[in-house]
């Protein structure tokens, strides 16, 4: 994560990852392979997108050391799943939340793995379902790697309806310089009503639009969000 201070903007959440313990009082962990929907009454196994692995607060997924935090996808069976990793978040289980915020810039510094079958993201969720189930409510996609494209990174936006019939407004941007996503990066996005603005490194993208749309969720922030300053 990324506490640089920016001028013209107020920093009101970071973390530089000290010590060697994940901090609980800013993120929790994802538990499992699936949720239950209280919706429609049934179990949602591999999250809603046929994932393979099974999520622990195992430090052997998870481990915090020399201002990092590493998340390690592993290959060994549990559960019922052959593959084990991490996925962190600024909600508890429970619901309630560690941090939110609408409107500001969110920012983080990272490099991943890449390779057939990896998919290293950081989303940004609604705190509240207020809309209406995923993706009704919302959803930023920061960073996303396919991991068979290791000099790509895509920028998403989901919104609209309930899936399938959400929109989608996604765009895959080339790094610079003949980089890989398994070098450092920083990636962020600049939120505004109705307006998106992503960027890595020191490289902006076009900025997405959606006529307001989405501006309507309070999102989780899994990185270093600011305010603008007043």
């Amino acid at each position: 994560m990324s506490g640089k201070r920016r001028k013209g903007w107020r920093l009101v959440w970071a973390d530089e990852f000290e010590g060697d313990q994940l901090d609980l009082s800013k993120w929790d962990y994802d538990l499992g392979n699936g949720f239950f929907d209280y919706r429609v009454h049934q179990w949602v196994p591999g999250w809603g997108n046929e994932e393979l692995q099974y999520y622990t607060d195992s430090p052997r997924n998870v481990r915090v050391a020399h201002s990092c935090v590493t998340i390690s996808a592993r290959k060994e069976p549990l559960h019922g799943c052959g593959y084990t990793s991490g996925r962190l978040k600024t909600r508890r289980r429970d619901g309630s939340p560690l941090f939110n915020t609408l409107y500001g810039r969110v920012e983080f510094k990272a490099k991943v793995p890449w390779g057939k079958g990896l998919w290293p993201a950081l989303w940004m969720l609604p705190q509240d379902d207020r809309y209406g189930g995923w993706a009704a409510s919302g959803e930023i996609d920061l960073m996303e790697i396919v991991g068979d494209k290791p000099h790509e990174v895509l920028n998403s936006l989901h919104f609209g309806s309930s899936f399938p019939k959400r929109s989608l407004i996604t765009k895959a941007y080339t790094l610079p310089g003949g980089s890989t996503v398994a070098e450092w990066h920083t990636y962020a996005v600049e939120w505004q009503p109705g307006r998106f603005a992503f960027m890595w490194t020191m490289c902006a993208c076009p900025p997405m639009t959606t006529g307001g749309a989405a501006a309507r969720p309070m999102l989780k922030a899994g990185a270093s969000p600011s305010a603008p300053a007043s």
